[in-house]
């Protein structure tokens, strides 16, 4: 279940953010406070995304999944979430707006296997799917991840 990966402190609510870079600043941070990962790992998360073709990262449906290589400044498999009522457009394109951004630390290739698992669960999921994309609150985001796919 993907609560077991997201705890209080890395689910984050904003009305807004003034772009695609503020938001990996804000959803990273909790990793960086937790040493998950180093800052580093968020320069590399934002190379990428800027880099032509950096908007793979966009899972549809107004969520994106931020991640980097494992080598780039990972200490420990983690998630962190950021979901704002007003989508921003990822890699500054208009063919990507995004409401929810998830931030994906992992150790190594197999480390965040069932993470993704219960992730793509929970995306694929229409009610789930719709209770994330509609919540306004912290408490309200984190049901969502309390509840069984």
């Amino acid at each position: 279940m993907l609560s077991q990966y997201v705890d209080s402190d890395s689910i984050l609510y904003r009305k807004s953010v003034t772009d695609w870079r503020q938001a990996v600043d804000i959803v990273a941070a909790p990793l960086l406070h937790n040493g998950a990962i180093t800052p580093e790992y968020i320069e590399a998360m934002k190379t990428s995304i800027a880099s032509p073709g950096g908007t793979y990262i966009d899972l549809g449906g107004g969520v994106a999944l931020a991640h980097a290589r494992p080598e780039s400044g990972v200490n420990a498999t983690a998630l962190t979430v950021l979901h704002v009522e007003t989508p921003f457009l990822l890699a500054d394109s208009a063919e990507h707006p995004i409401s929810t951004m998830f931030c994906l630390a992992a150790t190594d290739a197999n480390a965040h296997i069932a993470l993704m698992q219960d992730l793509a669960a929970l995306l694929t999921d229409d009610e789930g799917r719709d209770a994330l994309n509609t919540a306004t609150t912290v408490d309200e985001i984190r049901s969502v991840f309390g509840e069984e796919r």
